[in-house]
């Protein structure tokens, strides 16, 4: 497709030669950050009207959210949720960005005055001449959101929130036989400046802020609680129940404490309330960390969980048996995201809720995952395989079924039937046939593993071996011509070799079908703007040789002058933590010949197959959580943290 440049089309327009285009290009490479046509009007080739009139017609101007981002107002991740909030609630997203307060409003119009190359102006309305109310009637000032602000001989100049066209210019201009020149101001200031010239209330008028629904992001939960606080506090705790779940504060309330959650990338919150007048704790788990959010007046501690509970289709007469549900949090606020939701029974009559922040979206990018090299290679290999098992192991919440995703995405091709069983489905791929089980009518794994097989699949991911019969029927799966792909939830690597046959799987079939065992975890990421590098001691070196294994160090050819690690610090940037994000520790077991027989001899206890396992060249998790800090990724502390060997 041919984009034709606005140079160009003036010369084609035969606005200008092409002797003026060379002399403006020219000009371009001493002023790299001013646009062509802006400096043909400064070399009087052109008038601003006619570039104005030719941008408008060809559609040529700058995208407003280009601008914005080049100035380093927004960020594209916050572009595209305004983007998405403003489709939700039929709305500009000019006026998303503003109720997200990811923007001000002097922000906008000096963004909108650059990319209608007009002046932003910043009126003072008590010295505002009260006589230019003259030339503009009050009705068209209120209806267009224009103000007269000055006048110059012949010259009138408007100040305005949002450009008028040539048109309505023109004639404007016409009607009040003035030249008028066009100036960008804030909503707020146009409407001050109205109010002082024509002596008129526009507390009526529509502001871009008002025409949003306010609960579409509740105000600061300190805000709230005090707009709600006046009245007498409940002396007794019976009086607590007073406050409804169907109160306005408490639909706020709730809104605003999954909504900054979501925002500040939490993975769960915890809602923790506690006998007598003591506050309700709410806390954020936040890569990994929990930490307190926000501490809540007692007097909401039958009421969140009630609100939660309706949101979630739960029993809210029912405080004696633990519940859980899920909620979809767009029929309730602005976010298009899925949330689980746990309720556990506490002293008191009271009840704890815990809420998962599913991280729903596309697969990460294989590259991303942060394997070593040699990590990689196996992986890949294996997921090249026609048949055969892959498990990925670790605890909860480390980062499983995003690895399995990464890898389905590599295969993800038309040529291959790929189904999915997972509890619940977060990450959703085109081309993929994805399934949620429900236990609850005994749709469990292994049901839906038994009815995969009668659908012709190639591949199968099964969310989580739980169980003999699921196990069991994965490995004969991956004997009749299938890839299956698994998680498991074991301490590494070796130690699932283990656990399986404990299970009672036959030694040869899972010999047989096994390709490898990818064993990770997640540590904290330093943050990049902070933190802080130095060379290690000789005790923190020797410290660090030993827990790597002196043996396999040697292999590494690093000494003490080589090493340079890092240190967290905190910035604005990362919450003051010194850690942004987080990073994936792995160990990759191939199931080598060696492997193979350790296994069908039943001799395969944790240390025999873990020692096999590093002769054939496996790093355990703890030696690549090493590696990722002497690489400058994270620190030996977080490695510490999450390794345990």
């Amino acid at each position: 497709m041919n984009i034709r440049k606005v140079g160009e089309l003036l010369v084609e327009q035969k606005l200008i030669s092409q002797e003026n285009l060379l002399e403006a290009l020219d000009l371009q490479k001493v002023f790299p950050d001013q646009p062509v046509g802006q400096l043909l009007c400064k070399l009087g080739f052109i008038k601003e009207s006619d570039l104005s009139t030719l941008l408008d017609q060809k559609d040529k101007r700058r995208k407003l959210t280009d601008i914005l981002i080049a100035a380093g107002v927004v960020d594209q991740q916050k572009i595209s949720h305004a983007r998405e909030v403003g489709k939700q609630n039929a709305i500009s997203l000019e006026k998303a960005l503003l109720k997200l307060n990811y923007i001000d409003e002097e922000s906008l119009s000096k963004a909108i005055a650059s990319q209608y190359d007009m002046p932003y102006v910043q009126i003072n309305t008590q010295n505002l001449d009260l006589s230019l109310s003259g030339y503009i009637s009050a009705v068209y000032a209120q209806k267009q959101r224009i103000a007269p602000i000055s006048k110059i001989g012949n010259t009138l100049t408007l100040a305005m929130a949002q450009p008028l066209n040539s048109h309505d210019i023109r004639e404007l201009e016409d009607n009040i036989r003035l030249k008028i020149i066009s100036a960008i101001a804030t909503e707020a200031n146009i409407s001050r400046s109205i109010k002082r010239l024509y002596n008129v209330d526009t507390a009526s008028s529509t502001t871009a802020m008002d025409e949003v629904n306010l609960d579409l992001v509740p105000d600061s939960i300190v805000d709230l609680l005090s707009n709600n606080s006046a009245g007498d506090e409940p002396d007794v705790e019976e009086e607590t129940k007073k406050v409804t779940e169907k109160d306005s504060v408490i639909v706020k309330l709730v809104n605003k404490i999954i909504y900054d959650a979501y925002m500040n990338k939490a993975s769960d919150i915890h809602i923790e309330p506690y006998p007598g007048k003591k506050d309700v704790i709410v806390r954020t788990r936040v890569d990994g960390q929990c930490s307190i959010y926000q501490r809540i007046p007692y007097k909401y501690k039958f009421a969140l969980p009630s609100r939660i509970k309706i949101m979630g289709d739960l029993d809210i007469a029912e405080r004696r048996r633990p519940q859980d549900g899920k909620i979809e949090f767009k029929k309730f606020g602005p976010l298009d995201i899925e949330l689980r939701v746990a309720t556990m029974p506490t002293v008191g009559g009271l009840e704890d809720v815990v809420i998962r922040v599913l991280a729903s979206g596309d697969p990460i990018s294989f590259n991303d995952l942060g394997l070593t090299e040699r990590n990689l290679r196996i992986f890949k290999e294996s997921l090249s395989r026609p048949h055969g098992l892959i498990l990925v192991v670790g605890p909860t919440g480390s980062g499983k079924t995003t690895t399995l995703h990464s890898g389905l995405a590599q295969i993800n091709q038309t040529n291959r039937k790929i189904w999915t069983a997972e509890d619940p489905v977060e990450i959703t791929q085109q081309g993929l046939r994805q399934v949620q089980v429900n236990p609850r009518i005994g749709f469990t794994f292994a049901a839906a593993l038994r009815s995969f097989l009668r659908l012709d699949p190639d591949v199968i991911m099964v969310g989580e071996m739980r169980d003999e019969e699921t196990a069991t029927t994965a490995v004969e799966a991956s004997l009749t011509g299938h890839l299956v792909l698994s998680t498991l939830h074991t301490n590494s690597a070796p130690e699932t070799v283990t656990r399986l046959l404990e299970m009672g799987l036959d030694s040869y079939s899972f010999s047989d079908s096994l390709l490898c065992i990818l064993g990770q975890r997640l540590a904290r990421r330093l943050c990049n703007d902070c933190k802080e590098s130095f060379h290690p001691s000789v005790g923190e070196y020797e410290e660090l040789v030993d827990e790597y294994g002196r043996a396999e160090f040697i292999n590494t050819g690093l000494g003490l002058a080589d090493i340079v690690m890092f240190r967290a610090v905190g910035c604005e940037q990362c919450g003051h933590t010194g850690y942004r994000g987080r990073l994936g520790i792995h160990e990759v077991l191939e199931c080598t010949d060696a492997i193979k027989g350790l296994i069908k001899k039943r001799s395969a206890d944790t240390d025999n197959v873990r020692e096999r396992a590093a002769s054939d060249g496996m790093t355990t998790l703890k030696q690549d959580g090493i590696l990722k800090v002497l690489r400058g990724l994270t620190d030996i502390h977080e490695v510490r943290r999450v390794c345990i060997k």
